[in-house]
């Protein structure tokens, strides 16, 4: 008795030290560094490629290049596991023509789509982050496509990646606390019109909405940065949110180092960038946000902004510094304070 009463007690001791040992291991993984990892050059390329090519005729506003972008947007999110935002098989939220006609004055279009996808929080459901992108671009003008590589064909397949890498996280039982809903915007050439309604017409509660953030155009360099190409421009981080902005300095402090450039962050800044793209239609609901912009460049809205030009490790390097901030956002333990005046 005494024999078999001393090796269940080894065997407990054991088991326990090996439970500790396994806790002690599992929580010195960085699982952030990990699942970012899956964010390739490779990929981001593949996809952009065919999101931009002249298949997709410019991406128009309700034409049907943009039928075959959703539609492609749709196949991969279906692809990977990543479930609608909408339930069953249906990612679209449509956006009704009499709606956009009433909203802009830049023609008359037909009806388009919004593209969401989304991946349950595991501890927090009810509380939504928002990955952006437009996925529109300006079509087809005197013959020529507008492919809109970077504008925004960038932050469209960043999303994909951003989204691939969260759902692996999940599928290994690290998923985020928070959910995360993956949203492809339509009309944004047209007055930042898929935000729009989608703030209008929330699919999850705008109260419940922690924060945006909003890539539009991160695939290429400007002028002003020629010689010094590890940047991005950050605008809006601060504006609502002290922490959210804490929080993107931090991930970009221990994962990816890119030079932060603040300078349409300023609130004197002549070209309104934080006014000019999607996030600013969260924003107005003072909901935090981040937009992530490279600046403008010599084929900014012209034909010649094709898929060759994007500059596809730096592509890499800033979708992981969304993906990190999102990370973070998605797992602190608190939600983001919402300690500034709305803008």
């Amino acid at each position: 008795m005494k024999n078999i009463l001393y090796t269940f007690g080894l065997f407990f001791l054991i088991a326990c030290s090996s439970s500790k040992n396994a806790t002690k291991e599992d929580s010195n993984i960085d699982y952030a560094a990990q699942y970012a990892a899956s964010i390739t050059a490779e990929d981001l390329k593949t996809n952009l490629y065919i999101f931009a090519s002249d298949e997709f005729e410019g991406r128009n506003t309700g034409e049907p290049g943009q039928k075959k972008a959703i539609e492609f947007l749709k196949n991969f999110y279906v692809s990977k596991g990543i479930s609608s935002g909408l339930g069953g098989d249906n990612y679209y939220q449509e956006v009704p023509a009499e709606w956009i006609n009433k909203n802009t004055r830049r023609g008359k279009y037909k009806d388009s789509e919004n593209v969401l996808a989304f991946i349950k929080g595991s501890e927090k459901p009810d509380e939504i982050v928002v990955i952006s992108a437009h996925l529109d671009h300006e079509g087809v003008k005197n013959g020529e496509i507008y492919n809109g590589a970077d504008d925004d064909g960038s932050g469209s397949v960043a999303i994909l990646e951003i989204a691939k890498a969260f759902k692996e996280a999940e599928k290994a039982g690290k998923g985020p606390k928070r959910s995360i809903l993956f949203l492809h915007v339509t009309g944004e050439e047209k007055g930042l019109l898929g935000s729009k309604y989608y703030t209008e017409n929330p699919i999850f509660p705008l109260a419940n909405t922690v924060c945006n953030l909003n890539i539009d155009m991160i695939g290429r360099i400007d002028d002003a940065h020629k010689t010094d190409t590890n940047y991005i421009y950050l605008i809006g981080a601060d504006k609502l949110s002290t922490e959210l902005h804490q929080v993107s300095e931090n991930a970009n402090t221990k994962y990816t180092n890119i030079n932060l450039d603040y300078t349409y962050n300023d609130e004197n800044d002549p070209n309104r960038f934080y006014y000019r793209s999607d996030h600013y239609n969260f924003a107005k609901h003072n909901i935090p946000v981040i937009f992530y912009f490279n600046g403008t460049h010599e084929d900014y809205h012209k034909p010649s902004d094709t898929p060759d030009k994007i500059e596809y490790e730096l592509l890499e390097k800033r979708t992981r510094l969304v993906f990190h901030t999102a990370w973070e956002v998605a797992n602190r333990a608190t939600r983001l304070v919402v300690d500034k005046a709305g803008k």
